[in-house]
């Protein structure tokens, strides 16, 4: 598993916030779930979120898949940590603590599904990559493209 200590540029005069949080590569027929999000322009990100209290990474990714696309997933592997400074849609300056998993699909359940603007969409890693909401992400997929086997 691949680390990188900090990724962003952090602007002057905000004080972020330390949040961790966990997200998840998930393949099928060498397309990649993401979450579009939004109702135009959309944003992509993969499937994750912040930890709730009292959770871990894996957790957190595992009930981020259910709650944004309505999958069931499993934990595989971890790829890649690294902390990110963001901005959250509401304002909030934080640095990211991002954990990155390989993912394994269960199944399906819509009833999981709470986030009405994001919605699953298979992308090509490619488009993945040029495409991702935040930058330092496409440095995980990256990780996980060059461990797989060609």
């Amino acid at each position: 598993m691949a680390t990188i200590n900090q990724y962003g540029t952090r602007r002057e005069g905000l004080d972020y916030l330390p949040r961790t949080g966990g997200y998840g590569i998930l393949t099928i027929n060498g397309k990649i779930a993401c979450a579009r999000i939004g109702y135009g322009p959309y944003s992509y990100d993969f499937p994750g979120g912040a930890t709730d209290a009292g959770e871990t990474p894996e957790q957190a990714v595992v009930r981020e898949f259910g709650e944004e696309v309505g999958l069931v997933v499993e934990v595989v592997r971890p790829i890649a940590n690294l902390n990110h400074y963001i901005i959250h849609e509401n304002g909030t300056p934080y640095n990211n603590h991002s954990h990155f998993f390989e993912m394994r699909l269960i199944g399906e359940d819509a009833t999981l599904k709470v986030e009405a603007d994001h919605e699953l969409v298979w992308l090509d890693p490619m488009v993945v990559m040029t495409h991702l909401k935040h930058e330092g992400y496409a440095w995980p997929l990256a990780m996980w493209l060059r461990s797989q086997s060609i």
